[in-house]
């Protein structure tokens, strides 16, 4: 296919909306472009400019955490286009999220760039496998199954075996990492025990390979195919049919991989029936952050890229532009004592801030209430909910840190549950907002207008005093709200932005699954973690057993839980707080130990002995309290409590607990900011009930 015609065949990307979404508040259409190739550059430093200019021929970029990768590749892109090395519809750009090519998209727009296709492997080939199906394989294309469970749990009926819900899900993993393997049935067998791989749910190797060609059988009979199919078949077909893969070829003559560390041998394979031969290829990654190699991703395609790619240029970026020293400092330390492969040495641009702060708590409990009273003191100084996020290894943990926050009062959001744009109160308000842009008012400033549309759907300018399901909903439709006051702010008196304005940002938003910020703390685990970042990160739960986790047997494993903690540090821009719990449950065995990745790099025994003493117990401000407080005082509360209890007809524990009356009848605040310092004070319940509590300690002081 020529790149010449008019209406080419492979299908490119639609040209974007040119009010699309920008990683900051300001539409991109708002965002001055630069105005000549140079001015480009300038925006560089001296190696993100080498990675610019290094337009032909196969380039590898290895690039740390934190290092302006993305700025690097996109302004590479947008100065190849504006030299006329590249047509804008011959570059394809392909990276492993959603959200990761819509940023892409948007710096490209910001660059003054359309028309490059930048999309996740999967969006790519199902673009191009729609197109050829009806001409390749003839009808229209199979539908694509969202979820494999039913099809593996259909499979293991017909061979008899008895699954649970557990069991079905580690099958279908186990099905995944065969197929982005390149591991047929036939082969598995061989492959996982060669491999020492280890069976899932306690069935044997034999019978796991039965289940792969039961998998096969069912698909088939049902007329579905399965994410993995959609590469498989696709690469098939460049492979085999070549009119089909010319036609390809010809579209698409430079390639850019981001996050090639995560690529599989499936991934691989497709990129390589792309290229046909071809060394028009620029590859990004970062070794030290290889953490998915359960589904099958490798980086060796990384490590030994030069030596597949005869003189390919190497460029690596080490300028690290998100973290403090004291942040870059551990990261860097956490990968020197495991003796990384390829680690890359980062060097801090930012100014000095706070030390990484490391703490031991009793219990999971303590550890939990701890962390957020921590979050509700980081917020009191000004970090906003949003920029703090709770880290851990495993989901089951996220529960005892959603306990806590609520009890404190602070608002937070599990990243991992359901997808913003597929929540059904921001469906509803969408609906409702495209609906106003059509009869919109220029007359009426458009914050207000979705004030007003919105508060029809149950928004208030308040949020409600309950936590759960009414908060969440709350929290989402405000996150809209905020959304178009940063909208109106980038505007300008010749280009205010609009109710259509605030839909087309939404709409584009939706596609690239780029949700607006929910004020709220973010719990997620490590691996959720990845390509995100705030101001201040807790990483919690780092013992043994769980950092390594218990399942990490061998030697890899292991390697790769250490490489997992340092995606965890490098998450954190300023404040970074480090904890664990030695038991737990309360009055539990203290036979926890913190995580041998850190040591050498955690304060001796003795500073933890002095961290805990302070702390007379759960819901105190540990550096404050004795457990002596003012009778009196306390007693002042509780009947304010009680009040309070019977207005809003609640238990009183759901007002302030006892242990935070105790704590405030002792360290008797005297200012907003003493009283944000005590625990379970959070800044909801500051802003509910503060002045009121302030009043009572000082009439006791009277």
């Amino acid at each position: 296919m020529s790149t010449q015609t008019n209406t080419p065949a492979v299908p490119a990307m639609p040209t974007p909306s040119p009010r699309s979404s920008a990683p900051s508040s300001a539409p991109s259409s708002l965002v001055a472009a630069p105005t000549s190739p140079d001015a480009i550059l300038e925006a560089l430093d001296p190696e993100q400019r080498e990675v610019a200019l290094a337009l032909t021929g196969p380039v590898c970029v290895l690039a740390g955490a934190g290092t302006g990768k993305t700025r690097a590749i996109t302004h590479r892109i947008a100065y190849g286009v504006r030299t006329g090395v590249y047509k804008p519809t011959s570059v394809l750009a392909v990276t492993f999220t959603a959200r990761a090519a819509g940023e892409m998209r948007t710096r490209l727009r910001q660059l003054g760039v359309a028309g490059v296709q930048a999309r996740t492997f999967h969006a790519a080939a199902l673009r191009q496998l729609s197109y050829f199906w009806p001409r390749v394989i003839g009808g229209a294309p199979s539908r694509i199954m969202e979820y494999k469970a039913p099809a593996v749990a259909e499979a293991a009926r017909r061979l008899g075996m008895s699954v649970d819900r557990v069991a079905v899900r580690d099958l279908a993993s186990e099905i995944e990492w065969a197929k982005v393997s390149l591991v047929a049935p036939d082969d598995y067998e061989q492959r996982a025990s060669t491999e020492g791989r280890p069976a899932p749910a306690g069935y044997d190797l034999q019978t796991v390979a039965r289940l792969a060609t039961a998998y096969e059988d069912v698909k088939n009979e049902r007329g579905v195919i399965d994410f993995e199919d959609v590469l498989q078949i696709l690469a098939g077909i460049l492979a085999e049919n070549r009119a089909v893969a010319e036609e390809v070829r010809s579209q698409y003559r430079h390639f850019v991989v981001d996050e090639y560390q995560d690529v599989s041998p499936l991934q691989q394979f497709l990129l390589d029936q792309w290229l046909g031969g071809r060394k028009e290829l620029c590859v990004v990654g970062d070794p030290s952050q290889t953490i998915y190699s359960f589904t099958g991703a490798t980086p060796r395609y990384l490590l030994d890229f030069r030596r597949r790619f005869a003189g390919a240029q190497e460029i690596r970026l080490v300028r690290d532009y998100r973290s403090t020293p004291q942040v870059v400092h551990l990261a860097n330390e956490v990968l020197r004592r495991g003796r990384v492969s390829g680690a890359l040495e980062l060097r801090a641009q930012r100014p000095a801030g706070p030390p990484a702060s490391f703490t031991v708590y009793d219990d999971d409990e303590a550890e939990a209430a701890g962390i957020a009273a921590r979050a509700g003191r980081l917020i009191a100084q000004g970090v906003r909910p949003s920029e703090i996020a709770v880290l851990y290894r495993t989901n089951s943990q996220s529960e005892a840190f959603e306990a806590a926050l609520a009890d404190a009062g602070i608002g937070y959001q599990v990243r991992g549950g359901e997808r913003f744009f597929q929540r059904k109160e921001v469906r509803d308000a969408v609906v409702l907002l495209r609906g106003a842009a059509r009869s919109s008012d220029p007359d009426v400033p458009m914050p207000e207008q979705v004030r007003d549309v919105l508060t029809s759907a149950g928004w208030s300018d308040q949020p409600p005093a309950a936590r759960g399901a009414a908060r969440e909903r709350w929290d989402a439709m405000q996150a809209l709200v905020a959304l178009a006051d940063d909208l109106a702010a980038a505007g300008t008196p010749e280009a205010p932005a609009t109710m259509a304005t605030l839909v087309a940002e939404l709409e584009e938003r939706a596609s690239a699954q780029h949700a607006p910020t929910v004020e709220g703390v973010t719990l997620a685990s490590l691996h959720a973690a990845k390509g995100l970042e705030w101001d201040a990160v807790f990483l919690a739960g780092m013992s043994e057993g769980l950092m390594p986790i218990s399942l990490a047997e061998t030697d890899d494993a292991v390697a790769e839980e250490r490489r997992l903690l340092y995606v965890g540090v490098t998450r954190a821009r300023v404040h970074l707080e480090v904890s664990f719990a030695r038991s737990r449950n309360p009055g539990g065995r203290a036979g926890r130990k913190r995580t041998r990745f850190l040591d050498g790099l955690w304060p001796d025994d003795e500073a933890d002995r002095r961290a805990r003493a302070p702390r007379a117990r759960k819901g105190q401000a540990r550096e404050l309290l004795t457990g002596e407080h003012d009778q009196a005082l306390f007693d002042a509360l509780r009947e304010w409590r009680r009040g309070v209890a019977s207005e809003t007809d609640k238990p009183a524990f759901t007002v302030l607990s006892d242990a935070t009356l105790a704590a405030i009848a002792e360290v008797r605040p005297t200012s907003t900011a003493q009283l944000a310092r005590v625990n379970g004070i959070g800044p909801a319940k500051i802003d509910r009930y503060g002045a009121t509590i302030l009043e009572i300690v000082a009439q006791a002081a009277g």
